[in-house]
């Protein structure tokens, strides 16, 4: 009886799957300019109300997350982009 509790336990440790780092987007694809215009990339890259995805979640590196958020800062500004989500 407190073998299979026992089992059962150790069952469990066993699905536990360990995070795989996830390579930039826009590193494997080669890109190296981010455009403020492509509004569709950009909106990914955004929640529905409206806000930018961190690096964490999204999965860029550093260096394209600084270019992202200018390149959405510019959308909004040239009304390409909402400021507010609907």
């Amino acid at each position: 009886m407190a073998r299979e509790k026992r089992d059962k336990k150790r069952d469990k440790k066993k699905k536990f799957k360990r995070f795989t780092k996830r390579s930039c987007r826009f590193t494997r694809l080669g890109v190296e300019f981010i455009d403020w215009k492509d509004v569709q990339t950009l909106q990914r890259l955004c929640t529905g109300q409206g806000k930018i995805l961190g690096r964490k979640r999204s999965g860029n590196c550093a260096r394209f997350q600084r270019k992202v958020e200018t390149a959405i800062k510019r959308a909004r500004f040239m009304a390409l982009m909402p400021y507010v989500g609907t």
